[in-house]
């Protein structure tokens, strides 16, 4: 076997973690791709002759790419002042749990990433990810962010606080907001007017729908393969077909009223969604 088709097989056997590491560093798909793709730009050119761990390695080279693209884009946050688009944590790719113990963690900590991971500084986020995530130990990450494995620890233990701190913020309005979406499939499934008027606000829309009334009789009576489900982590609906997600519905409320439904059916952003499909005393992920 040449050297290039070790680079190749060793590559190919952990992409799918090299993948959804820099998922959820990056909190984007696109860019995600991007620096997977830079990482086997990278490892195809080095010499393997010194590579005794090659998940290690591999990890170290995609979490570097991952630390400058971060770096960049909080260069650039900082000229123009915009947001760090985050995305929800998901468990380490090598340990081994049910769809259970991911759709519960995805429930308890997803919208709070969502919140402060774009607060975290990029070598705060890395930590956090890589040991906390994909539980990658210290040692190994100090040398990526160019920390000893203590100031690594401590970076680690700084962002977790905040993750946890906003998770205990945003239950209250996660739980209401799973309570409506929830309440309100329930009467669009029994077709109950009433209860959906109660639910929507005056002014509701959805499409071209406008009003609680005429959105109350769109979906009377017609959710009845939709689920309640976490989309990103966030309340949310899905319609599945034969396992596949084929339509998402997404709730603004306000005051406790649903004030807008959107409903978005283009595959090729469904397939880039985190959806958690929660069921009557089960939980199913995609």
């Amino acid at each position: 076997m040449t050297e290039q088709d070790w680079v190749s097989r060793r590559f190919a056997e952990h992409q799918d973690r090299l993948q959804a590491m820099a998922y959820r560093m990056l909190g984007s798909p696109s860019e995600a791709e991007d620096a997977v793709q830079e990482a086997w730009l990278r490892v195809s050119r080095a010499d393997t002759g010194q590579v005794e761990n090659p998940a290690g390695w591999l990890t170290t080279v995609v979490a570097r790419v991952c630390l400058n693209m971060l770096e960049a884009r909080r260069s650039r946050r900082e000229d123009s002042a915009g947001a760090l688009p985050p995305e929800p944590d998901a468990p380490h790719a090598d340990i081994q749990t049910g769809p259970e113990d991911e759709a519960l963690l995805a429930d308890s900590v997803g919208v709070a990433l969502m919140v402060v991971l774009d607060t975290l500084t990029p070598a705060e986020r890395l930590a956090f990810v890589l040991h906390d995530v994909f539980a990658v130990s210290f040692g190994e990450i100090g040398p990526i962010i160019d920390r000893s494995p203590v100031a690594a620890r401590q970076l680690a233990s700084r962002a977790r606080r905040r993750v946890q701190g906003a998770a205990g913020a945003s239950d209250a309005a996660r739980s209401a907001k799973r309570d409506i979406v929830e309440a309100f499939l329930a009467a669009s499934r029994s077709g109950d007017f009433a209860a959906l008027l109660d639910l929507l606000d005056p002014d509701a829309v959805v499409g071209e729908v406008r009003g609680d009334q005429a959105v109350a009789a769109f979906f009377a009576g017609r959710a009845q393969a939709a689920r309640l489900a976490l989309v990103d982590g966030v309340p949310a609906a899905v319609w599945s077909h034969l396992g596949r997600p084929k339509a998402v519905f997404t709730f603004t409320i306000d005051d406790e009223k649903i004030t807008r439904i959107d409903i978005d059916t283009d595959l090729d952003r469904l397939r880039d969604l985190d959806i958690v499909v929660l069921g009557a005393g089960d939980k199913e992920r995609r």
